[in-house]
């Protein structure tokens, strides 16, 4: 036997308001976050990049700045080999300059749903014991487009002349384009990630191209932002850098005011340190990807992180 209950006209206006609201939350779930293994939550919400990129024109290349808007669901930001310590201590000075700005932008980035993965290279053993380490290990396998290298060279192919010289190693040095005064050899130098830069929540930690590339795929992070050191070298050429992203077809963008570059002015072009970082950027923005600013990074445009109160 069926029976009816009668609501009144408040009741039937509460209910009705209820059932909408679980439709709307219900719909933005399910648009926010689709079925597809994700361990990170799927927000809504886009960011609004302005970046640079430079277009050759005859002879030279032309300036271009543009606006484009990426969701932050869609985007991972690798964190590349922000050590504690340098074996080239002007390097390591600079770096740490660079990771208060970086973890603040980082932080913001986190919190509008970007997934954030630290790669500390050859420094991942001291994180094995973590759940942060444990993540990327576990994530679902993917089967790349190419081969992820271990290490992703100079490409003449797709390059132009490289701006600088910065395969110098003066005696002494443990690596090259150092520019300290006197360079010496640090073999024991602390590979931790700089303690300025958090790890939390649901980020990531690994060196390894694969085991990158496996977590971008499950979390479907189509969008890579690169930021770091150096930028002339492991910002370019990890297995999980800008040259290896691009083979792997990601729409990659680099951080350029949270990165360096490892060259000494003493080496041609014998321009500044920060005028030589500036020609590597730039030569990244005539063939590789964009670059932008951090800033891009810290919000979304209003109103695209869902509706003003779906609970009220």
């Amino acid at each position: 036997m069926v029976q009816f209950i009668k609501l009144t006209r408040r009741e039937a206006l509460i209910a009705a308001t209820q059932t909408l609201t679980a439709a709307t939350l219900a719909g933005l779930t399910f648009a926010a976050e689709p079925q597809t293994g994700r361990t990170v939550p799927a927000v809504p919400g886009k960011l609004e990049l302005r970046w640079r990129r430079r277009k050759k024109e005859g002879d030279t290349f032309r300036v271009i700045e543009e606006t484009v808007h990426w969701e932050a669901s869609e985007t991972a930001i690798i964190i590349c080999d922000m050590w504690a310590d340098h074996p080239c201590k002007m390097a390591a000075v600079r770096v740490a300059r660079i990771a208060p700005r970086m973890n603040e932008v980082v932080s913001l980035a986190r919190d509008h749903g970007v997934a954030i993965i630290h790669a500390p290279s050859s420094g991942v053993k001291h994180y094995e014991d973590t759940p942060y380490r444990a993540r990327m290990k576990e994530a679902r396998p993917a089967e790349p487009p190419v081969p992820i290298k271990g290490w992703c060279y100079f490409n003449e192919e797709v390059e132009g002349p490289w701006p600088i010289v910065d395969d110098v190693k003066r005696e002494g040095a443990k690596v090259s384009g150092c520019d300290d005064p006197v360079p010496r050899d640090y073999p024991d130098f602390d590979r931790h990630e700089h303690p300025a830069i958090q790890i939390i929540g649901y980020d990531g930690v690994s060196d390894q191209g694969q085991e990158i590339y496996n977590f971008l795929e499950q979390e479907g992070r189509k969008n890579v932002v690169l930021m770091g050191v150096h930028t002339n070298m492991c910002v370019l050429g990890r297995p999980f850098g800008i040259r290896q992203q691009k083979y792997l077809g990601k729409n990659v963008v680099l951080c350029r005011d949270l990165t360096d570059g490892l060259y000494d002015p003493r080496d041609p072009p014998h321009v500044s340190h920060a005028r030589g970082v500036e020609l590597i950027i730039e030569h990244i923005e005539k063939y590789w990807c964009p670059s932008i600013l951090g800033e891009s990074l810290t919000r979304v445009v209003p109103g695209s992180a869902g509706p003003e109160n779906p609970l009220g």
